[in-house]
């Protein structure tokens, strides 16, 4: 009986949802909105090596890394690994449920294919721990490989498909406000940190053939009790890094916006002259965004934060998948800077899991010029 209650527990506690639905219905109602432990607050100091641990008190969190590789032969890869804690108040008396459902992730693209798996734990066979840093379940770890957090080392493997990666010589950024990251206009936050430079190196095995693969990767740590509003559906998530960038000039730059009821396909067909009226952070609640922010990354991981109304996020080509349009392309405007266009590699980058969403690897031009990795959310 207590298996068959956690398998239920398993089935409708997701990333983005907070109630019981078939995965081809995407819900409004997301784990993201639901309060479940105690809200993040602004001027708390992140210490460490205990923050690269567990947050008990909050019900959301994750440690999440993406990286652009090269093999020796000069084909690119795409990898996304992500471990998720997510708070489950229940009656369930048991020693080996402690109200927490861990469950992994882990992709991988090359030219136009792309590869998506996951795993659902509990408290004991999940594991982290702060110092030294490791997060598992089962082979699925991201670990430090001595004392100090970094270098770290990552593997995974699932079929014909598998990672063993080194992570090295990154600073740390703390996004907002030192750490405090606000994310919609009435006031839900996380901590939120990342090391956004990290050099990479190892082998990875794609379809059943096996690369030396070189390249860069950003780690974010992410917690929070709720991320969302009711009335929002998710959001577009990006992280860029600019490896030939001057000493003068940022290296990395985080942009996200959270997207209202509106969809995003009646935002791309509003015509040109309802789109110059545009407000709220220069995007209208009917172009489907409700608040923006982002943060420009120096070479030592000095943050610079993007206040919400500078911040300008457009949808000016999407792809249609299984009768679903999806962004392939967007521009970014910020203050005193040229146009961003940021373009989707991989254009088929869902992750179609139990709970499906997209998360693939972009290419960055103009006003900043680099690689990267987009993930949207929800609806």
């Amino acid at each position: 009986m207590i298996k068959m209650r956690i398998k239920r527990l398993i089935a409708c506690s997701v990333f983005l949802l907070a109630a019981c639905q078939p995965v081809e219905q995407k819900s409004t109602s997301s784990a993201l909105q639901v309060a479940n432990g105690e809200p993040v607050t602004r001027g708390t100091e992140l210490v460490f090596p205990k923050d690269h641990g567990i947050h008990a008190e909050q019900g959301i969190e994750w440690w999440y890394l993406t990286a652009n590789l090269q093999s020796d032969t000069g084909e690119t890869f795409g990898v996304q690994w992500t471990l998720f804690r997510t708070l489950m108040p229940s009656n369930i008396d048991s020693t080996w449920w402690d109200n927490n459902l861990y469950f992994a992730h882990f992709a991988m693209q090359h030219n136009q294919e792309h590869v998506a798996f996951e795993r659902f734990s509990r408290a004991g066979q999940a594991k982290v721990t702060s110092s030294p840093f490791n997060a598992a379940i089962d082979n699925w770890q991201l670990s430090s490989i001595n004392e100090d957090f970094l270098p770290l080392k990552l593997t995974a493997a699932h079929d014909n498909n598998q990672i063993a990666l080194t992570l090295s010589d990154s600073p740390m950024t703390l996004h907002g406000d030192n750490g405090y990251s606000q994310k919609t206009q009435s006031g839900h936050a996380s901590y939120y940190f990342s090391y956004p430079f990290l050099k990479v190196k190892g082998s990875l095995t794609f379809a059943g053939q096996t690369y030396k693969v070189t390249g860069n990767a950003w780690y974010d740590r992410e917690w929070s009790a709720s991320l969302l509003d009711k009335n929002q559906l998710g959001w577009d998530w990006f992280s860029l890094v600019d490896s030939q960038a001057e000493e003068s000039d940022s290296k990395g730059l985080m942009l996200f916006c959270i997207r209202g009821n509106k969809n995003r396909a009646d935002a791309i067909a509003e015509p040109k002259e309802e789109q110059s009226s545009r407000d709220n952070n220069g995007l209208s609640n009917e172009n489907g965004y409700d608040y923006c922010r982002g943060t420009r990354i120096a070479h030592d991981g000095t943050a610079t934060d993007i206040s919400k109304e500078s911040i300008k996020l457009s949808v000016i080509e999407t792809v249609k998948i299984d009768n679903h349009d999806y962004p392939s392309k967007w521009q970014v405007e910020l203050p005193n800077t040229p146009a961003i266009i940021i373009e989707s590699i991989t254009k088929d980058s869902r992750n179609q899991l139990t709970i499906p969403y997209w998360e693939g690897r972009v290419n960055a031009t103009g006003g900043f010029t680099g690689k990267g990795y987009a993930e949207i959310t929800g609806d």
